[in-house]
């Protein structure tokens, strides 16, 4: 395209976006209910960082303001956690101390386990075998170790039976590993390995009590070539698509039509499938062969939700829930999006997009206390947290705390604005957002966090009726000069080591979203126009 066309084509694009959408809402029409997936639950890094004080406490105010209901990490039974204890006469002693501290500080706040059931502690772990991160994830598959394996699944399922009672275990959800595809990474093993892990495990978890609820596999990301496709990754079979051919490619969640395969001829169950559908790919370059990140386009997880579904729906398990058990940006933990505001547009639209496309799609991660490539160099080193280590809320969170206070019935939605009622209470609350055309084709990313404000404006325009004369009514404003803490922190000068009273004040800025009092005029009707700048998120309710 000349450079000429390509000024045209923004000139229309800005043009189309700048036009005002108008929406008329009728607040006492009949609503179509729905569930708040989003608010289902969230992630964090490992077990033992939940030892933490301020891992409690930021645990305590996403709960708060986000609504979570439940927590997966990683390492439940890594070494760190101090659990499986094998004396020289082969004697086996569970030491359940420092899991039941995490496990108790999230049920006091209302938060229960989404356990993911990993990794091996030593002593089930094969022998010289490999481990990961600096805390050394023990990964390494033994087949004659897997008595031990089953026992220690079955020792953890009776104890939290035991501590919490079975009616509150029955409504937690138990996941058999992390990413076991990525055998140079989480398992050191083959596909068959780990379908033969997922039997002793799901055998475990079930003769504790038949109904408690199992699944997997847990895979990495969706993908649309065949590196996966054998017991061991392939990456000779891995193919990079160019950006203008990556999102016509279909793209399939890892391993898991072979897991509803394996389980039902061999009689196992599956009462959720969950796998991991961030908008990006690590496949390797075919020229240079090294890793090229690719990113896909805004509607990756519509698309994704949609083969999975469609999946589930023709095997021998239909009734199977659906759990996105991580979601982000990206899966990059130096990512310097994740900081930045636009993700919080993109939290909203993806979310909203596929309403009831999921049990659950749940944000990695809730907190930058997260150490798997170690601390952060900086306050903001681009962390998958929606706050950052010191407290500071993102505008990642301000989304989440934004959708968890829409109510349960939908009364409009055009892809820009949502309006929805409180069955309760009748309260009416909406959303509206800009998540430009521009990045339609491409999710934000470090790789162009640069040209992230160079998008179009959106022009909005909601109309409510059937209001009660004079109701009155908050609008906040999230956007790139109120609730957005990284831009403080740069014009401070990006301090290394902030003060107290400097991030006392970042505190203060992540929470400064911007807050404005309307009221519904005499004839019950309230009108709201703005014009929304790029990635500007904007929250309508009652108090």
């Amino acid at each position: 395209m000349s450079h000429f066309c390509r000024i045209i084509s923004f000139v229309l694009l800005l043009a189309t976006s700048l036009a005002a959408e108008a929406q008329v809402v009728d607040t006492k029409a009949r609503g179509e209910r729905f569930e708040h997936l989003w608010s289902v639950g969230t992630c964090a890094g490992r077990a033992n960082e939940g030892l933490r004080t301020a891992w409690v406490e930021q645990l305590r105010l996403a709960k708060e303001h986000c609504g979570f209901q439940y927590l997966r990490m990683h390492g439940i039974f890594d070494d760190d956690m101090c659990i499986y204890h094998e004396k020289t006469n082969g004697q086996v002693v569970y030491n359940w101390q420092y899991v039941d501290e995490v496990y108790d500080r999230m049920l006091e706040l209302g938060v229960r386990p989404f356990v993911e059931l990993s990794f091996f502690p030593k002593g089930i772990d094969a022998d010289g075998g490999k481990t990961q991160m600096w805390y050394w994830n023990r990964v390494s598959f033994d087949r004659e170790k897997m008595p031990k394996w089953g026992a220690l699944v079955k020792a953890f399922t009776q104890h939290v039976v035991d501590r919490y009672g079975l009616n509150e275990v029955r409504q937690w959800y138990f996941e058999v590993w992390n990413e076991p595809n990525l055998d140079f990474g989480f398992f050191d093993g083959t596909k068959s390995d780990y379908f033969y892990l997922y039997k002793v495990t799901a055998d475990a978890v079930k003769s504790v009590d038949k109904e408690l609820k199992v699944g997997g596999p847990a895979t990495s990301n969706f993908i649309a070539d065949h590196r996966h496709d054998g017991e061991r990754t392939d990456n000779k079979k891995s193919v990079f698509y160019p950006q203008d051919q990556i999102n016509k490619q279909q793209w399939k969640g890892i391993w898991i039509e072979e897991l509803l395969t394996y389980c039902a001829q061999n009689a196992l169950p599956v009462d959720f499938i969950s796998t991991h559908a961030y908008p990006t790919d690590y496949a390797l370059d075919p020229v240079s062969g090294k890793g090229k990140g690719a990113i896909r386009y805004a509607n990756s997880l519509r698309d994704d939700l949609t083969w999975l579904r469609k999946t589930i729906a023709k095997s021998a398990f239909p009734k199977a829930e659906i759990h996105i058990t991580e979601w982000s940006t990206s899966p990059s933990s130096r990512d310097r999006m994740h900081d930045l505001i636009p993700p919080a547009a993109y939290i909203l639209k993806a979310n909203l997009d596929n309403i009831g496309g999921a049990n659950s799609v749940m944000y990695w991660t809730f907190t930058d206390i997260f150490e798997e490539k170690g601390g952060g160099e900086e306050i903001f080193h681009g962390g998958f947290g929606m706050i950052n280590f010191q407290g500071i809320v993102k505008p990642s969170f301000h989304a989440y705390r934004m959708l968890h206070q829409l109510g349960d019935e939908r009364l409009s939605y055009d892809g820009h604005v949502f309006v929805s009622r409180h069955s309760d209470t009748g309260k009416i609350t909406a959303l509206a957002f800009n998540y430009p055309e521009e990045f339609t084709e491409i999710v934000p990313s470090s790789s162009n966090a640069g040209s992230y404000m160079n998008a179009s404006p959106r022009n909005i325009t909601l109309t409510l009726t059937g209001l009660t004369p004079g109701k009155p009514f908050i609008i906040e404003t999230l956007d790139k000069d109120h609730g957005n803490a990284y831009d403080a922190w740069q014009a401070m000068g990006a301090p290394h080591s902030p003060t107290r009273e400097q991030t006392a004040y970042l505190k203060s800025k992540g929470w400064g979203t911007l807050k404005e009092s309307v009221l519904a005029g005499a004839d019950g009707t309230l009108t709201i126009s703005r014009q929304l700048p790029p990635w500007t998120c904007i929250l309508i309710s009652q108090p």
